[in-house]
């Protein structure tokens, strides 16, 4: 008996259970279709630079609301097209992470419109120990020699001071993946800077030596200092300043004229007749 009621539980929930199965496969192919587009996006690892080819790139199926801005839906339209940033296995393509239609692969295409590349030579010291990677910002350092006044008769002073702030390291060497983060020594550094910075760094190459800063990337603000001398760095005072008269322009003297006066000459005295009288032993003269 016990048996029997068992094995009728039994029966029924295997019923409850087929009958789930039903309304839920009714119901879910009542439901309209997923949203979904098929966009294009890359079927291996791309580096910045490099030339889109049809090999490259796949197309995925991606939900319609999160499509992302400037997305592509035909390879066609992407081959021959310049990345202008590293892509993952996956990622989408869009517009934003494309060079301008036209551009060549190559250094060219990385440049932002209005700026410029220029190379700097560099050494294990100078390239920072080989932590200036692409992608990464430096500050330049020229060291050289401060021009003197003519005034100024003393030795030469020795002068450090950042020239240029918050400057684009597009290339190490003739690489310019920026995936990498080890250190790498390299002999040559390409900065993004624009015209004006270009002659201002060609110039303090040619008058000193240069040294690269790291510094944060999302630090913007500026660094502002006087340089850094042999005095400023040993705190020594500074000279006493000359004397004000001797550099106070001279006074000038108006001409004085002097007047000299005759001198007056006293009217003569009347003559007088005088007597000599003794007086014992005592002379003396008495005049009239």
């Amino acid at each position: 008996m016990k048996n029997k009621r068992a094995i009728a539980m039994m029966a029924i929930a295997i019923l409850f259970g087929l009958a789930a199965v039903v309304l839920a496969s009714r119901w879910l192919l009542r439901q309209p279709a997923g949203s979904a587009d098929r966009i294009v996006v890359a079927a291996t690892d791309v580096n910045l630079g490099q030339r889109l080819t049809p090999d490259m790139l796949k197309l995925a199926e991606w939900p319609k609301d999160s499509l992302p801005k400037g997305a592509f839906s035909d390879v066609s339209m992407l081959t021959g097209r310049v990345l202008k940033n590293s892509i993952l296995l996956g990622d989408p393509i869009s517009e934003a992470k494309l060079a301008p239609a036209g551009t060549v692969g190559g250094l060219s295409a990385l440049i932002t419109e209005g700026k410029r590349a220029i190379t700097v030579r560099v050494n294990d010291v100078i390239g920072v120990a080989g932590f200036a990677l692409p992608g990464n910002y430096v500050d330049i350092i020229v060291s050289t020699q401060k021009e003197r006044a003519p005034s100024d008769k003393g030795p030469e002073q020795s002068i450090s001071k950042i020239v240029l702030e918050h400057i684009l390291v597009l290339a190490v060497a003739q690489e310019v993946g920026r995936d990498e983060t080890k250190p790498r020594v390299v002999n040559a550094v390409t900065l993004e800077v624009t015209p004006e910075q270009a002659e201002n760094l060609d110039l303090a190459r040619s008058v000193g030596s240069l040294s690269l800063a790291l510094r944060n990337q999302v630090d913007p603000q500026d660094a502002r200092t006087d340089g850094a001398t042999k005095r400023s760095m040993l705190n020594e005072p500074l000279a006493e300043a000359a004397p004000a008269s001797a550099s106070a322009p001279k006074a000038v003297l108006s001409p004085v004229k002097l007047v000299i006066k005759a001198p007056v000459r006293q009217p003569d005295e009347p003559k007088r007749a005088c007597v000599g009288v003794l007086n014992g032993v005592k002379v003396s003269q008495e005049c009239f």
